[in-house]
């Protein structure tokens, strides 16, 4: 069984996805981390974020499991993702990994911006995942405080602000739910109801398939 988990960021596709994975028992690929992994990869040479020859050789020199999320996880590595995302080369070059670890024996869950549209178009369930911006600046500032980051608010929120319109408007996968997939919209919805609900999409799918 394939899972495609898509949305913007903090919408909480993240958090679902790691959850179904644990109660399949599939594993999880968090495909945004790849392109964090790549962005920080070119930070850490000092190399421009847009150049392509450098973040093409930074994707292809990834492994799939082994990251420093504390680091990636950070504003600065969301914002230089979402730049070295918009770049075709990139994620021409990231595409054949994913789908790879997508056909997995028995299956896997992952989340993402083009799941359901580019990497695995027959996923068995596709969802996608929204929330209002203010709700998912509030959540990302959470997490920053959390971790003992510096969380502003309103630049949180002018950041996601900017992310979704690079997501959306890039001519190469731009962020969009597939025609078939299921929308989630968690804005006013606890983890708990979140995962309920999506459990329950998963096994609708399943039992009409």
């Amino acid at each position: 069984m394939i899972i495609a988990i898509d949305g913007p960021a903090a919408s909480g596709k993240g958090t679902l996805a790691r959850r179904l994975a644990e109660h399949y028992g599939l594993p999880h690929l968090d495909t945004g981390l790849l392109y964090r992994a790549t962005a920080a990869s070119l930070l850490n040479a000092d190399r421009d974020l847009r150049d392509v020859d450098a973040a093409v050789a930074a994707a292809r020199g990834l492994s799939l499991t082994e990251f420093d999320e504390a680091r990636l996880r950070g504003r600065e590595m969301g914002e230089a993702a979402s730049i070295v995302a918009a770049l075709p080369e990139v994620r021409a070059a990231l595409v054949e990994a994913q789908r790879n670890f997508a056909l997995r024996p028995g299956g896997a869950v992952l989340d993402g911006r083009d799941i359901g549209t580019v990497i695995c178009p027959q996923a068995d369930v596709k969802i996608f995942v929204t929330a209002s911006p203010e709700a998912r600046a509030q959540r990302r500032a959470l997490e920053l405080a959390q971790r003992g980051d510096k969380a502003d608010y309103a630049a949180i929120l002018a950041d996601i602000a900017k992310r979704d319109a690079r997501d959306s408007e890039r001519s190469e996968a731009p962020l969009r739910a597939a025609a078939d997939a299921t929308r989630l919209d968690t804005t006013r919805m606890s983890v708990d109801a979140a995962f309920a609900e999506t459990l329950r999409i998963v096994e609708s799918r399943r039992r009409s398939s």
